[in-house]
Order: structure tokens, then C-alpha cells, then sequence
């Protein structure tokens, strides 16, 4: 499985501290396990899914899509949940 980060999530990934970025690389892991772990989104979003952890005692959302026939997973976005649909949106 190919993975690639778009470059706002290179971006998101960057302001993080070590032990936060443990908990990103875990919930990827989860997330290449089963790629259909998230929730799909509708709309503007069609096509992104969402899968929501705990980093750091806090819901933070991570916004990615999946090609079955390519095998490719892209990260898109990471963030907590304020603003981060509008944001998603404005960035695709």
C-alpha cells in the first residue's frame, strides 16, 4: 500500500511533539490495517472518510481517502473538530 500526505497534513504533522506524533503513527497503522475504519462523509466531501481518536485526551479527526483498485491512501487533513470540516472543504 502506497501512502502519500497531502501538504496540509505535512503541515499539521510538523506543529506536533514527539508523543503526538506516536499517536498519529498509530492511528495510520489502524487505518492501513482497515482502510474502511473511518466514517464517509457526504456532499462537498464525497469520498473523504474521517476516523476520530484520542491524542493526548483530546478528539482529534484525521481526513484521508482510499483507491481500492490502486491501493493508494492520501491523508488529507488532521486537526480537532473545530473548523475542520470548513476547512477540509476549502482545501479540496
Amino acid at each position: 500500500m502506497k501512502i502519500f500526505q497531502t501538504n496540509q497534513f505535512k503541515k499539521e504533522i510538523k506543529k506536533l511533539h514527539p508523543n503526538q506524533k506516536r499517536e498519529v503513527d498509530v492511528a495510520v497503522r489502524a487505518i492501513v490495517k482497515d482502510p474502511d475504519l473511518g466514517h464517509p462523509k457526504i456532499g462537498d466531501l464525497a469520498g473523504v472518510l474521517v476516523y476520530k481518536f484520542k491524542m493526548v485526551n483530546q478528539l482529534t479527526l484525521l481526513a484521508y481517502t482510499y483507491d481500492h483498485q490502486t491501493i493508494i491512501l492520501t491523508l488529507l487533513a488532521l486537526g480537532t473538530h473545530e473548523n475542520f470540516y470548513r476547512d477540509l472543504k476549502k482545501s479540496r
